[in-house]
């Protein structure tokens, strides 16, 4: 006896979700359960799919036990517990609206805007606190591309070491 036993109409819905589903994570799960019900080891398919065997058994019962929801649904990560994430769509336009003034005309000692530095302004002018690392998020988002910049104090010349007598 398997683990879990599909119908005809299960096994057509979850070859389906393989083929045309974008997301990874239902197809790694519709995997993991055509292959219990073609009745490979738990140890096998979690070996295959690089994850533990208590994962294609959180996958199977989380199947199994969820039929009052839609099919797709019963494929889906359960509910997470943890901090919402507020600051994705109200600083990006923040941002974008700042990165094209000088960080000194804003009192900054500064001449170019770090994602330290856009944090501390957020949370200097409109009073949002949000880590750099949301700040650098953002960045990506918006699609700025920057480099740090490159501090070169002097410039010595080719034939420095001639002058030195090398």
């Amino acid at each position: 006896m398997t683990y879990l036993e599909l119908n005809g109409k299960q096994r057509l819905l979850l070859e389906q979700i393989i083929s045309d589903s974008q997301d990874a994570r239902h197809v790694r799960r519709a995997y993991a359960l055509l292959w219990l019900d073609d009745g490979y080891l738990i140890e096998e398919i979690a070996q295959h799919l690089s994850v533990s065997r208590q994962t294609v058994y959180n996958w199977a019962d989380r199947f199994l036990y969820r039929q009052q929801v839609d099919f797709l649904s019963r494929l889906a990560d359960a509910p997470r517990c943890g901090r919402p994430c507020v600051a994705k769509g109200i600083i990006d336009p923040l941002i974008e609206k700042v990165l094209d003034t000088d960080p000194r005309q804003l009192g900054y000692r500064s001449t170019v805007w770090t994602a330290a530095l856009l944090a501390v302004y957020l949370r200097d002018e409109h009073r949002i606190a949000v880590s750099s690392d949301s700040v650098s998020r953002a960045i990506a988002r918006l699609q700025v591309r920057w480099k740090r910049p490159r501090h070169q104090l002097a410039l010595q010349l080719a034939t420095w070491r001639q002058a030195k007598g090398g």
